[in-house]
């Protein structure tokens, strides 16, 4: 038995199809079927069978998986634990970055971590913070770039980028006190969101159960809404400074404020690549 034999079999399990799991390893259709079959041959069971929506695993091929995909992750540890001794770092990375937070240097970071580190795959997702935070606890993204108004998940560690008072962009005044809020048409960031979890909080605290009128995801289109008078749009700070805009922007009081934070599994991240990655990352603040 060899390994390319559990490589085929694991790929054409998750792919669905040997044409999928041919395609994915960059060998021929015919190479994968001719391994499958001298697999098969050397464990005396068949462990695939063909279904109306392409191939599954039989039971003894489901018996055979768990055992297939620990012997290719350890052989990939190795590799890394090799690699790493001789200072390469390898492997993947996953990064998740909620869509608010676009004007951050996590470009010039990503880019700056692949001349360093060409070795690496990198991945980027994009959620709201609630979303990516989940996704972090269960170790689906290495790294996570969210805002955050209270404390972080347990089990994620933190590292505060920006923190920032809201606004209330398109109020003809320097400072607004919440409760002036809900007679007005409001416009705030998405559920799940920082500064949404920071005013929603605030709000509650103060008794108040404001309506709003519209939701959305960029706090950009936020502003320029606000700017052209369609209500008031609770935003951070630098949002109105980055949308560019000649628009008034009151302070809340009593203050709300919304962090930006750099965050990570605080049992460590999976692989030399996502501690390079967040060494790095912290290393800029």
């Amino acid at each position: 038995m060899e390994l390319r034999h559990l490589q085929y079999l694991v790929a054409v399990v998750e792919e669905g199809t040997v044409t999928a799991a041919a395609a994915r390893l960059h060998v021929a259709q015919p190479g994968v079927s001719a391994q499958l079959r001298q697999l098969e041959r050397e464990l005396g069971e068949p462990l695939l069978t063909r279904t109306s929506r392409g191939v599954a695993p039989t039971a003894a091929g489901e018996a055979v998986l768990p055992y297939a995909r620990a012997a290719l992750a350890a052989v990939e540890a190795a590799r890394l634990a090799v690699d790493e001794l001789k200072g390469l770092v390898r492997g993947r990375v996953a990064v998740g970055m909620a869509p608010s937070l676009a004007a951050t240097d996590l470009p010039e970071l990503l880019a700056d971590f692949r001349e360093a580190h060409p070795a690496v795959e990198i991945s980027l997702r994009e959620g709201t913070s609630d979303e990516l935070l989940g996704q972090l606890v269960a170790g689906e993204v290495d790294l996570v770039w969210a805002g955050m108004a209270g404390e972080p998940p347990p089990g994620v560690a933190t590292r505060t980028i920006t923190d920032q008072a809201l606004v209330a962009v398109g109020v003809d005044a320097v400072e607004v006190g919440l409760g002036d809020l809900p007679g007005r048409p409001l416009m705030c960031m998405s559920p799940g969101t920082g500064p949404r979890g920071a005013f929603d909080a605030a709000c509650a605290a103060a008794g108040l159960r404001p309506t709003i009128a519209f939701e959305a995801g960029d706090p950009l289109l936020l502003a320029r809404l606000a700017a052209r008078g369609l209500g008031v749009a609770v935003l951070p700070a630098s949002a109105v400074r980055a949308a560019g805009l000649d628009a008034p922007a009151a302070r809340l009081l009593p203050e709300v404020r919304s962090r930006i934070e750099l965050a990570w599994r605080a049992d460590g991240p999976n692989g030399p690549a996502a501690r390079a990655l967040i060494a790095a990352a912290r290393a800029r603040d």
